[in-house]
């Protein structure tokens, strides 16, 4: 894998994984994060399943199409998957199958383009905005075959204008009309989420707030000769709220932690992947969960994907919602503000951050 001296990760974290396979470079050992024996996942069977939910189905209030039942129906399919799972494959989403693959084909000419091109959106490795890869963990972490451009896309006044790419010209305008879809589906799902609780439907929006931020990842998994060792992401929760994932139409690699056994979440063309994070599962005094996620490299396929991170805006307090306490259910978080932060530094050593909540 590697030769007798090892290059510190910040040096490997200034190179693009990209570049280091196009030139026929082996993965350094500072890549490595698996064991042999570390199965890639069980064989699926029917409780293994990621949930599917129509969102056409939810709110009727917006659908004269759809009985009171079928949305009760279909909320409680929510409720299910949620404290259970924390994640399903949203379909009915409202966004045209046309434009998710127009998402997807901007993602792919980004990072197809030359080097020198995509540098002019690079980072610094300690700087987290722009074109790279995440800063140097903890000592003793691994590091990610993955290459990434992560952008604030809202609120206008945290937008880095310069880290969005002019080329493919239309990446612009595809990001733009996506963050739009975006924060109309945010709306739909928190709303539904609170409607699954017997809770007021703008509840979970209110936490947030208006200035809540959304943050775009778009992520390239390079080709890796050891997938058996080597991860495109390691294994974490995630700090915001909640995550919608557009995935690559053709090759899997995001697994789910369920049960203690790895999940692999199919691909699905015309559906939008959402995931609870860690806010979110405070918010509901834990009813919802924030599961434990990963990607799996590839020895023959690159793979793409695109993250839309929603957060509570910052300097804002959150904490379980009031309807959700009880004696029978006693409060299990504290208020908290800007958890994302603590969640973050807890990250970067490899651990989870939930527990810095607890009541």
């Amino acid at each position: 894998m590697a030769g007798v001296s090892v290059t510190p990760p910040e040096v490997l974290l200034s190179k693009r994984v990209q570049e280091m396979v196009i030139n026929g470079e082996e993965p350094p050992s500072p890549y490595i994060s698996r064991d042999d024996g570390d199965e890639d996942a069980s064989s699926p069977s029917a409780s293994q399943l990621i949930p599917i939910i129509d969102l056409r189905l939810i709110l009727s209030s917006t659908n004269h199409h759809t009985s009171e039942e079928k949305e009760e129906e279909e909320l409680q399919k929510l409720k299910s998957a949620l404290s259970s799972w924390g994640c399903f494959q949203a379909v009915g989403h409202g966004i045209p199958s046309s434009f998710l693959e127009e998402v997807r084909k901007v993602t792919r000419q980004f990072f197809e383009q030359p080097m020198e091109v995509k540098k002019k959106f690079e980072k610094g490795v300690e700087e987290f905005d722009g074109y790279g890869a995440d800063p140097t963990p903890a000592p003793g972490q691994s590091l990610d075959w993955s290459d990434r451009l992560f952008i604030d896309v809202y609120p206008q006044d945290r937008i880095k204008l310069h880290l969005w790419p002019t080329n493919p010209v239309s990446f612009r305008d595809v990001l733009e009309r996506y963050t739009k879809e975006m924060k109309r589906v945010i709306e739909l799902v928190s709303k539904a989420m609170a409607k699954s609780l017997n809770l007021q439907e703008d509840c979970f929006l209110n936490q947030f707030g208006e200035m809540a931020l959304l943050q775009a990842r778009f992520n390239y998994y390079s080709r890796c000769q050891r997938p058996d060792l080597i991860l495109g992401l390691k294994a974490h929760s995630d700090g915001s709220g909640y995550t919608i994932i557009l995935q690559d139409t053709e090759v899997e690699g995001l697994q789910v932690l369920k049960d203690d056994k790895w999940v692999t979440v199919p691909t699905c063309p015309h559906s939008l992947f959402i995931l609870m994070a860690d806010q979110m599962q405070i918010m509901t005094n834990g009813v919802f969960k924030s599961p434990v996620h990963r990607v799996l490299t590839n020895m023959e396929k690159e793979r793409i994907s695109v993250a839309m991170f929603y957060t509570p805006e910052l300097a804002k307090e959150i904490g379980p919602e009031d309807g959700l306490i009880n004696q029978e259910t006693p409060r299990l978080y504290k208020k908290v503000t800007d958890y994302a932060k603590t969640h973050w530094d807890y990250y970067q050593q490899g651990k989870r951050a939930l527990h810095t909540a607890h009541a």
